[in-house]
């Protein structure tokens, strides 16, 4: 880890650690197109929109992260 800052994310309300995003290999969706890029750094998951790279990443711990995909998977955060 490039820096062993850490910080308290307040939507999280867990302590995660300031990661160094720049040499991170970041995935689209499973057609290889798409909004969304996540990338696994040093056991977390970063999240960015695609379109802005250079906007603020959402990191998760590995609860979070397995948390979010079971909610999605249910449809939680689904267009009504």
């Amino acid at each position: 880890m490039a820096d062993s800052t850490v910080t308290q994310h307040a939507w999280s309300g867990q302590d995660l650690p300031d990661l160094d995003l720049s040499g991170a290999d970041w995935r689209s969706g499973s057609q290889g197109v798409g909004d969304v890029q996540i990338a696994f750094v040093e056991g977390f998951v970063a999240m960015r929109n695609g379109r802005l790279p250079e906007a603020p990443s959402i990191l998760f711990g590995p609860a979070e992260w397995r948390a979010f995909v079971a909610n999605a998977r249910e449809g939680e955060f689904d267009l009504t």
